[in-house]
């Protein structure tokens, strides 16, 4: 399941801004599915209403201007998976909001950063990244801030393994949300529950848990949001073999996402549809599923994502006993991430290949 960087609330100061840099940093970072973080969605409201403020000084307008641009093209990019790209728009950003001293432009903007850092698995600076923008939603007393902050926290902690420190810290946010009325809010604090939830394999629960948060997120139109708990609804479906409301899920997840131009989900979804077809013996529309994975791959001009899609396809050719043409795409698939330089993808890849040849 992928998790959705984003923020959930709860009582103010619940969590020093130190809390998270112990045990975190200490152990492996491992990403919660292609979702993972994936899981994910930065604040729903329109960042650029949300930073928007008159300033006097025509240089400050300027900057701000170019800021929020900036923040604004970062948010895109990080959609479509250019984790580097949002990193070098937010960087630049925050810059400017530091010279106009725009504390709360620059917490919103950390927390961008954070997600952007946790996608390359670059532990240090994301967490470094969260704990200052906690900071600032502290300082400056935005409760609403501290609710998505907090759920991104829970999400690095998600990430870590540390599912209890993950659980009490979005349900902090929950708390916030709750007290505030802040609906959003508690709709991502319930999804990401729900996500804590499955990771300790009570699966049940996950499900209702996601289904309250689907309530919350259709009354505040978060699309986007719905998507991210439709896709993580039906992870919990598959988890639990339960074919028949996987497809569903993740179909409506898919229609969506499509709807809405949001790759990542749209994405996440197919992967989602094709393991479930495939489990069932619907090969013939898993094919059909890769295709589109495939092409919108080319689309968006992603390596990474053409490299997941050939090793698909591998698997699902290999699953059928065709193994010449298995290894025709897992070749693709290695030298695709020779081009990407992803010497641990490649090895995994390789380890595949021969494993299914010796045992063809």
């Amino acid at each position: 399941m992928k998790q959705q960087l984003v923020f959930p609330r709860q009582k103010v100061g619940l969590i020093c801004v130190g809390a998270i840099s112990r045990p975190q940093i200490l152990l492996q970072s491992f990403l919660l599915f292609t979702f993972l973080l994936s899981p994910i969605a930065a604040g729903a409201v329109d960042i650029t209403q949300q930073l928007h403020r008159p300033l006097n000084s025509s240089v400050g307008r300027q900057s701000r201007d170019e800021a929020d641009s900036l923040l604004s093209i970062g948010e895109k990019q990080y959609a479509l998976g250019y984790a580097d790209k949002t990193i070098t728009s937010c960087l630049r950003a925050l810059e400017l909001y530091h010279s106009i001293g725009d504390l709360k432009a620059q917490g919103l903007t950390y927390n961008l950063l954070a997600k952007a850092y946790v996608q390359l698995n670059s532990l240090k600076e994301a967490e470094d990244a969260l704990r200052r923008g906690l900071a600032i939603a502290r300082d400056t007393k935005d409760f609403q801030s501290q609710v998505f902050v907090l759920n991104n926290i829970g999400t690095f902690f998600l990430q870590q393994g540390e599912f209890a420190a993950a659980g009490k810290t979005v349900e902090d946010a929950l708390a916030i949300a709750h007290g505030v009325k802040n609906i959003e809010g508690e709709g991502l604090s319930l999804s990401n529950l729900g996500l804590v939830t499955a990771r300790l394999g009570d699966y049940n629960k996950a499900i209702k848990l996601y289904e309250n948060a689907l309530i919350f997120r259709r009354q505040t139109g978060d699309d986007i949001g719905e998507a991210n708990t439709l896709n993580n609804l039906g992870d919990a479906y598959l988890a639990s073999g339960n074919y028949q409301d996987t497809i569903g899920t993740y179909g409506a997840a898919m229609q969506i996402a499509k709807t809405n131009r949001d790759r990542t989900n749209e994405l996440r979804a197919i992967d989602g549809l094709v393991t479930a077809h495939t489990a069932v013996g619907r090969y013939e529309r898993a094919f059909d599923l890769l295709e589109q994975r495939l092409a919108l791959a080319k689309e968006l001009q992603n390596l990474r994502e053409e490299l997941k899609s050939f090793e698909s396809y591998a698997q699902l050719y290999k699953q059928q006993g065709n193994y010449l043409t298995a290894r025709n795409f897992y070749q693709r698939a290695i030298i695709l991430a020779r081009t990407l330089e992803d010497s641990k993808q490649e090895v995994q890849l390789l380890d595949q290949l021969t494993k299914m040849l010796q045992h063809k």
